[in-house]
């Protein structure tokens, strides 16, 4: 079989290290850093941290104050309303459009993030980092033990590709997890924004500790699913991970 295709035998000893060096490390991953790692996260859901009651302890202060009324006299220049009235038809905003406060700079110089959120934030971010690495490892490992195409005694070989699928799922939700942490601070930055133009709605004020809230608790059910997806993984591969290094029994004895 080998004959059909010439490799170089420097290039097949490299490629046969990594090999070996894929195998130790998944198997120590499955064996030994999976459950450590689930236990770490099954600590880190029981820090106080992570279980405020009261949610209003990780509401941030919103520096701006709301400006004084500025009264605006009529216009009675006949052609500088009608210029006015010219420039609304052009944007096709009409009368409802309300033009807001001019931003030229915050207050209190830089506006700043939830404190608290960036700091949990912070400590999360590295435990999703961690599991889509440590999965893209596991899930090469099985790619690499799967064996040649071949008709019959392949449920093994199913076995595999369910492994290799859940590995896979497991990795785009990590990912959908660090989407998720951009969309907080786009989210959040807008309305900081809103409030900055419109300093007199509350309605936007209201609406950032509303964010800050939800991306506690997601934060909270992130770092819970993180801690059953290592379970999860580490006891799928345990309970079969006979078929998993072993797809095929070779039966061709029993058949004489």
């Amino acid at each position: 079989m080998s004959s059909l295709l010439k490799v170089d035998n420097e290039i097949k000893t490299k490629v046969d290290a990594f090999r070996e060096r894929i195998t130790s490390e998944a198997e120590d991953l499955v064996a030994n850093f999976f459950p450590k790692k689930l236990l770490e996260l099954d600590h880190f859901l029981k820090d106080p941290i992570i279980n405020i009651c009261e949610l209003k302890e990780i509401h941030s202060e919103i520096n701006l104050t709301v400006p004084d009324p500025i009264l605006i006299s009529d216009l009675h220049d006949g052609l500088e309303a009608q210029n006015a009235k010219k420039r609304k038809l052009e944007d096709g905003s009409g009368d409802d459009k309300v033009p807001g406060t001019k931003v030229f700079v915050m207050p209190g110089g830089m506006m700043k993030s939830n404190a608290k959120l960036v700091d949990l934030i912070e400590k999360v971010k590295p435990e999703i980092r961690t599991l889509i690495e440590k999965c893209n490892t596991v899930k090469m490992w099985v790619q690499l033990l799967i064996p040649r195409i071949e008709d019959g005694n392949n449920f093994g070989v199913s076995i595999q590709e369910e492994t290799v699928a859940e590995l896979r799922t497991v990795e785009g939700e990590a990912a959908s997890y660090l989407d998720q942490i951009s969309r907080y601070y786009i989210t959040r930055a807008k309305l900081v924004s809103k409030i900055a133009k419109y300093p007199h709605v509350e309605d936007y004020r209201r609406t950032v500790t509303e964010i800050d809230e939800k991306e506690y608790i997601s934060l909270k059910i992130i770092v819970s699913e993180l801690r059953n997806q290592y379970v999860t993984l580490h006891d799928m591969i345990l309970k079969n991970i006979e078929k998993i290094k072993r797809p095929r029994s070779s039966n061709t004895d029993a058949l004489y």
